[in-house]
């Protein structure tokens, strides 16, 4: 079944690396048949407002992409992205579906299906949970050191920057990344990335028909005298 998904993103890099990630799951990982993968970038900031005040424009405008194709076989996603950035109030098990929920204020239809994944502790603590598979690629040492816990020790851009020996720039180095990190050792290492893949193997498959309206209860017919 071929999946449309327009990925709500904060950072530049994550903008640039996301369908690249995302390609990579649905067909290697998964052997999907077709996925059409568009960012859409919200302001830095404003997506965890309170009471969804900057996210609902947002997705209100990434639904109406989601939306703007002529092709009718699609599974149509919306997928919330932002990191967690290991605050106590972004815990992914209930922070994920408040967002959720604040996107179906806007979005109440069935065609747009809706869901939540925040990295933890962000964007490249996947990197630190795929650091064997990285070793020797883009700069990064032969020795690169993997953390035994990524997310639990809050390994991210600060580990990133203290193993290359030049400067991170996300727009260039996350792609590259990306690229050659190792799925199945992030999958491994790291539950928010797993649960970025079982968002994605979900839709697989058509969605199931509706079911059919509940029977209503005639009532008895009089027996003629």
């Amino acid at each position: 079944m071929p999946l449309r998904v327009v990925v709500i993103v904060e950072g530049h890099g994550e903008d640039g690396a996301i369908r690249t990630l995302l390609e990579r799951i649905w067909y290697e990982l998964l052997g999907g048949d077709y996925i059409e993968v568009i960012p859409w970038r919200g302001k830095q900031g404003r997506l965890l407002l309170p009471e969804g005040e900057g996210l609902r424009p947002v997705a209100e405008a990434a639904a109406i992409k989601l939306h703007a194709t002529e092709r009718t076989d699609f599974r149509r996603l919306l997928l919330i992205m932002i990191d967690t950035e290991g605050r106590p109030e972004n815990c992914p098990r209930t922070r994920a579906p408040e967002l959720v929920a604040w996107v179906r204020q806007e979005r109440s239809d069935a065609a747009t299906e809706i869901a939540c994944v925040l990295p933890n502790v962000m964007f490249e603590t996947w990197f630190a949970a795929a650091a064997v598979s990285l070793r020797g690629k883009n700069s990064l040492p032969n020795d690169l050191p993997k953390p035994a816990n990524p997310e639990g020790e809050g390994a991210g851009k600060g580990w990133l920057k203290s193993h290359l020996p030049r400067k991170y720039k996300e727009t260039v180095d996350q792609p590259r990344f990306v690229g050659h990190m190792s799925l199945t050792e992030c999958r491994d290492s790291s539950r928010s990335f797993r649960h970025l893949v079982q968002v994605l193997e979900q839709r697989l498959h058509p969605l199931p028909p509706p079911a059919p309206p509940a029977a209503t209860a005639q009532p008895p017919v009089a027996e003629q005298e």
